[in-house]
């Protein structure tokens, strides 16, 4: 299925097709199933950070598809619950953990430090969560998660507690309203010299209302393709795009199955 073969790295196609037309069938399947297991075992590493109270581990269970109170679940609280960084496994994926990382912006934050504290080099991409106006601490993550050559992402969270503030007003216009939140994330990033800086805005309790399909694409864009499939397979089915997508990567993988059944 072409579809989703664009989520498979084009060498490991290129592999599957050799074996089909030059090696005997036994070997061509073997070859096939090696890659089957090789693909079940690609790992996916994501770092949630930001302030306390941000809503860090909430987002955690959400991107995971689970509520705050569910068995397995990050522990929630007003106060810093998380002291050092914490994996929790997907329930269905087991090789993607959402990580939990300790809130930063104290005083004395050193974003250098923080991330060696964290072990930075695991993680496949970094979440950066404010729950109202990004500060220097988002900023300074920012700029060293960019300056060691990691990939970041700005998630504006609470943004359903944002829109109802707003509803009281006479003149309020939701699209006005997300449109100022966003572009304040935005000029921030600007100051540290990204070019192209963007801000998607999320609700944790209501994760397909707002950006998430939007962030869904640029991680998926960004990503290295062996790892593509992994993360849209893990993401919640809470969008018509995602389910769509997954049915695609679904459809391509029994395909490549069924080569494997002579």
């Amino acid at each position: 299925c072409a579809c989703s073969m664009e989520l498979l790295d084009i060498k490991d196609l290129e592999d599957i097709k050799e074996s089909i037309s030059t090696q005997d069938l036994p070997t061509a399947v073997n070859a096939i199933k090696e890659f089957l297991e090789k693909q079940d075992l690609v790992e996916l590493n994501v770092g949630v950070t930001g302030e306390s109270g941000s809503g860090k581990s909430t987002f955690v269970n959400a991107f995971r598809g689970l509520g705050d109170e569910e068995e397995g679940s990050a522990q929630t609280g007003p106060v810093e619950t998380t002291m050092e960084p914490k994996a929790y496994l997907h329930p269905k994926y087991q090789t993607v953990k959402v990580w939990d990382l300790p809130g930063i912006g104290p005083p004395n934050f050193k974003a250098d430090e923080y991330l060696k504290l964290v072990e930075f080099e695991r993680y496949d991409f970094f979440i950066i969560i404010a729950s109202d106006r990004f500060r220097e601490c988002h900023i300074q993550l920012a700029e060293e998660i960019t300056r060691m050559e990691k990939r970041f992402y700005f998630v504006r969270s609470k943004i359903e507690l944002s829109i109802d503030a707003e509803k009281r007003k006479k003149s309020f216009d939701q699209k006005k309203t997300l449109d100022i939140i966003r572009e304040d994330g935005e000029k921030g990033l600007r100051k540290i010299g990204i070019e192209d800086p963007v801000v998607f805005l999320i609700s944790s309790f209501e994760l397909g209302k707002y950006d998430l399909n939007l962030l869904q694409e640029r991680m998926e864009q960004e990503l290295p393709q062996h790892k593509r499939r992994v993360l849209m397979l893990a993401l919640p089915n809470i969008t018509l795009e995602i389910n769509e997508k997954k049915k695609k990567i679904r459809t391509g993988w029994s395909h490549v199955q069924v080569l494997t059944v002579y």
